[in-house]
C-alpha cells in the first residue's frame, strides 16, 4: 500500500510540473490525478476487504475446529458412562431380554460415536488440519481390535464373517494405525449396514516393494445390494449416500466413504470399487507400508471360542488383588464407570477428581499405576503427570501412567507419546480393552492370568478364518472362443466365460453343454442353424464379480471387436468394476490364446499390471491368425459369407483361407480343388518364410479331423519348420459352429 501511495505522490508533481509549461495540459491532468486517485481507493479497497475475509475464514475455521472439537469430548464422557455401565449390567445374571436390550444399547452408543468421528474429521480435513501420524504398530493386535469390533454386528444380521491375511504379512509396520483402523472399520461397518444376507470378507495381503517398503492391500467385499454403475463416480462425495429412495433406512451420515477416500489419499494409497447392483460389492485398498519388523504375523487365531447363547458371558481376564491404583478424572461418573469395571479383578483403587488432589495423594501412597485424564479445569492431565514425575517427596516418580481421555484422534495419541505417557485409552472404553492395557502396565508379579482367552480369542462364532489360497494381484481372463489347451486351463488361474452356441433344440453354453464333437455331428446332419453368440452384459458382469473374489485386478482378454460383439459387451460390463481392463485382442480362436498364454507368462514372471497391458497390446501385431475353410455352407449360414457367393464357390470348390488383419476377418487367400491338395498348399505358403516366427510354440486349431488327416498336417508342417511345441487344439464348439467340419488353422507368433 504504501508503494502505492509513493507512485500517487510522484504522478502528481510531474502533472503540475507539465501543467506549468503546457497550459493546455493541465485539464488532461486534472483527469488523470482524479482517475488514478479513484483507482488506487478502489484496490485499496479490495484488498482491505480481501485481507478481512481471510482472517474471518481463519478464524471461523479456527472456532469450528475447536467447537467440533468440543462436541467430539464433550459427547464421548456421558457415552462412557452409558457404555461402561451398560456392560455392567451384561456382566449380571439377568433374562434374556434384558440382555437383548442392552446389546441394543451398546449398539446404538457405538453407533453415535461413530458418527460423531466422522463429523469430527470431515471437519478438520476440509479445513487442512488433519496430519498423519504414523507410528510403529503389531498388525496382528490392528486385526485383532477390528474384527472384535465388526463380529457382533455381523452376528446380529446373521452374516458369515470370513478373514484372509497373508501369514507372511510382517508383524510390525510403521503408518498410521489409527487412520487404517478407521478406513478398515467404515468399509467393513458399510459392507454391513447393505448386507442383509450372505457373508462379509476382509481379505489382507502384501507386495514388497523395496527392503524397507511394502504395499499391503485390503479387500472387504460383501454379498448385498451393490452399487448401480451410474452411481459410482459420485460414491465418495460427502453428505451423499447414493440410491437415496432404496436405501433412506440405513443409518449413517453420508460421510464414511468420504473420509476413507480422503486418508487414503493422504497415505499415498489408491481405492477402487468393483459391484455389480443387486449382486454386492468389493473395495480394494491400496496403501504403502514400512517395515518395523519382517517377521511375518503367522496364523491369527481369531476363531470363536465361547458359546452360541444370546449373550456373551463375562470372564475376568486377571486378578491382581495386591496392586493399587489411582484413577484421576474430574467427571464422578467416569470415576465410578472405571472402578466397576475394574472391580472383578480385585484391584484396589483409588480416586482424585483433580489433578491437585492426585498430587496430594501420590505424597501419601505409591501406586502401581496411575489412570490419568487429560481435560481437566485448573491442571489438567499432561502438566499433573509432569508433577507427579518430578514431584519433591512423592512416591510415585516412576509409576507407570496411562492416560485415559475422550480427545481421540492419531495427533492426539503422538502428542501423549511426546509428552511422555506409558500408555493411552480412548473414551469410551470396554472392559476387555481395560483389563488388558491395565494387566499389561502393572508390574508382572502383581498380576495372575485367570484366562487365557483375551480379547482377541472373544470372537463370535460367525467369524471364519478362512487358510485358503490368498487374492491373486492380478489375474488373467479370457472366453472359450480362445481355444486353450486343456493342459493350460487346468494349471493355471486363467478363468474363461463360455460363449452360447444357439440351435433350433435350444441355447448351450460353449465348452460346458455343448462340445464341438457333438455339435458336428448334429451339423454333419445337414442342420446349419447352429451358431454362436457372445456373453451379456450382465454375464459379463457375473463373471467379473466372481473372479474379483480371486484376484484384486482383472485383465480380460476379449475376441476380436470386428468380429463379433463379445468385446463390447465386455466393456460395457467393466464400467461397475475399477479394476477392470478389457482388452481387444483383435484376434480369435489360438490366436487369441496364444495372447493370453503370453499375458500369463509375464503375469508369473512378476510385470506390473500397467506395463502388461501395454505389452499385451503390443503384441496383438505378432500373431498369425489364420484358418483354411473346407467348406463354405458353414459361413454362409453363419452370415459371414453371401448366398450367391457361396453358390459359387461350391460349384468351383473354394477352399478360402479366413486371415485377420488389424481385428477384421477377411479372406486372405483361395485355393481349389481337394481339401487334402488345399491343406498341403496352405501349409507351405503359410511357412514359406520362416525366419520370423517365433518357433517356441504353433497351434494346430481344428473341426472334425480324424487322427489320420491331422498326422499327415503334421508330417507336412515338420517338412518347412521345426517347433519345440505343437498344440493340436480342437475347435471350440463356437467357433466350429461358424467355419463347420474340415476347417484348421495355424497359429502362431511372429
Amino acid at each position: 500500500m504504501f508503494v502505492l501511495a509513493g507512485v500517487f505522490a510522484i504522478a502528481t508533481v510531474v502533472l503540475l510540473v507539465l501543467g506549468y509549461f503546457f497550459p493546455a495540459f493541465i485539464t488532461y491532468a486534472v483527469a488523470s490525478i482524479l482517475t488514478f486517485h479513484a483507482q488506487y481507493r478502489m484496490t485499496s479497497f479490495i484488498m482491505n476487504r480481501a485481507d478481512d475475509r481471510a482472517r474471518e475464514v481463519e478464524a471461523l475455521s479456527k472456532s469450528q475446529n475447536q467447537f467440533f472439537s468440543s462436541m467430539s469430548h464433550e459427547i464421548r464422557t456421558p457415552i462412557n458412562t452409558i457404555i461402561g455401565l451398560n456392560e455392567m449390567t451384561m456382566r449380571e445374571d439377568i433374562s434374556d431380554e434384558v440382555a437383548e436390550n442392552s446389546r441394543n444399547i451398546q449398539s446404538a452408543s457405538k453407533m453415535l460415536l461413530h458418527l460423531i468421528n466422522d463429523i469430527l474429521d470431515k471437519s478438520k480435513l476440509e479445513s487442512g488440519k488433519m496430519e498423519l501420524t504414523p507410528v510403529p504398530y503389531a498388525t496382528g493386535d490392528m486385526f485383532s481390535e477390528i474384527v472384535g469390533m465388526i463380529w457382533i454386528r455381523t452376528r446380529e444380521k446373521k452374516l458369515d464373517f470370513h478373514i484372509n491375511i497373508d501369514p507372511m504379512l510382517p508383524a510390525q509396520l510403521y503408518g498410521d494405525e489409527v487412520r487404517i483402523k478407521q478406513i478398515l472399520i467404515n468399509l467393513l461397518t458399510n459392507a454391513v449396514k447393505y448386507t442383509s444376507e450372505g457373508s462379509i470378507t476382509l481379505n489382507v495381503q502384501y507386495e514388497k516393494k523395496s527392503d524397507r517398503q511394502v504395499l499391503v492391500t485390503y479387500s472387504v467385499s460383501d454379498t448385498g445390494m451393490g452399487i448401480k454403475k451410474e452411481s459410482i463416480p459420485y460414491l465418495f462425495n460427502a453428505f451423499k449416500r447414493v440410491d437415496e429412495s432404496e436405501n433412506r433406512y440405513i443409518e449413517g451420515t453420508g460421510l464414511g466413504l468420504s473420509i476413507v477416500k480422503e486418508f487414503v489419499d493422504m497415505m499415498g494409497g489408491t481405492i477402487t470399487v468393483n459391484s455389480v447392483y443387486t449382486r454386492g460389492s468389493t473395495f480394494v485398498v491400496s496403501i504403502p507400508q514400512e517395515i518395523e519388523d519382517e517377521q511375518g504375523v503367522g496364523d491369527l487365531n481369531l476363531e470363536a471360542r465361547h458359546s452360541h447363547s444370546v449373550r456373551r458371558h463375562y470372564r475376568v481376564s486377571f486378578k491382581a488383588p495386591g496392586a493399587r491404583i489411582l484413577v484421576v478424572d474430574d467427571n464422578s461418573a467416569n470415576l465410578l464407570v472405571v472402578s466397576k469395571l475394574l472391580r472383578d479383578t480385585e484391584i484396589a483403587i483409588d480416586t482424585a477428581d483433580s489433578g491437585e488432589e492426585a498430587l496430594e495423594k501420590t505424597l501419601e501412597v505409591g501406586y502401581d499405576l496411575i489412570l490419568m485424564d487429560h481435560l481437566m479445569p485448573g491442571m489438567d492431565g499432561i502438566r499433573c503427570m509432569h508433577e507427579i514425575r518430578h514431584q519433591t517427596g512423592g512416591l510415585c516418580k516412576d509409576t507407570r501412567i496411562i492416560v485415559l481421555t475422550a480427545n481421540a484422534g492419531s495427533e492426539e495419541q503422538a502428542l501423549y507419546v511426546r509428552e511422555g505417557f506409558d500408555g493411552y485409552l480412548v473414551k469410551p472404553v470396554s472392559g476387555e480393552i481395560l483389563e488388558a492395557e491395565v494387566s499389561k502396565k502393572l508390574p508382572s508379579h502383581l498380576v495372575q492370568i485367570t484366562s487365557d482367552e483375551g480379547i482377541a480369542a472373544e470372537i463370535s462364532e460367525g467369524v471364519d478364518v478362512v487358510k485358503r489360497k490368498l487374492r491373486a494381484p492380478v489375474m488373467i481372463t479370457t472366453e472359450t472362443v480362445s481355444d486353450l489347451p486343456r493342459s493350460f486351463i487346468r494349471t493355471t488361474d486363467v478363468a474363461l466365460i463360455p460363449y452360447h452356441v444357439k440351435t433350433a433344440d435350444g441355447d448351450f453354453l460353449d465348452s460346458v453343454e455343448a462340445e464341438s464333437r457333438g455339435l458336428l455331428s448334429y451339423m454333419e446332419d445337414g442342420r446349419y442353424d447352429a451358431r454362436s453368440v457372445e456373453p451379456s452384459v450382465s454375464e459379463y458382469e457375473l463373471f467379473f464379480a466372481e473372479s474379483l473374489t480371486r484376484a484384486n485386478r482383472i485383465i480380460h482378454i476379449a475376441m476380436s471387436s470386428r468380429v463379433g460383439w463379445g468385446y463390447a459387451n465386455a466393456l460395457e460390463a467393466s464400467r461397475s468394476f475399477e479394476n477392470v481392463t478389457v482388452i481387444d485382442s483383435m484376434h480369435l480362436s489360438s490366436g487369441m490364446g496364444l495372447l493370453v498364454m503370453e499375458a500369463h507368462r509375464m503375469k508369473t514372471e512378476g510385470m506390473q499390471p500397467d506395463d502388461m497391458i501395454k505389452n499385451i497390446k503390443a503384441l496383438r501385431s505378432h500373431i498369425n491368425t489364420g484358418f483354411i475353410v473346407s467348406d463354405t455352407n458353414y459361413l454362409a449360414q453363419a452370415g459371414r459369407l453371401n448366398g450367391t457367393v457361396n453358390n459359387i464357390a461350391q460349384a468351383l470348390l473354394f477352399r478360402p483361407v479366413l486371415a485377420l488383419k488389424k481385428g477384421k476377418m477377411g479372406v486372405g487367400r483361395i485355393y481349389f480343388g481337394s481339401r487334402d491338395a488345399a491343406a498341403t498348399r496352405y501349409i507351405r505358403d503359410t511357412l514359406r518364410i520362416t525366419a520370423g516366427i517365433d518357433k517356441r510354440r504353433l497351434f494346430i486349431t481344428y473341426a472334425g479331423l480324424s487322427i489320420d488327416e491331422l498326422r499327415n498336417i503334421r508330417a507336412e508342417i515338420e517338412k518347412h519348420a521345426s517347433f519345440e511345441e505343437i498344440y493340436f487344439q480342437k475347435a471350440s464348439s463356437a467357433v466350429t459352429a461358424n467355419c463347420g467340419p474340415g476347417t484348421f488353422g495355424l497359429l502362431f507368433i511372429k
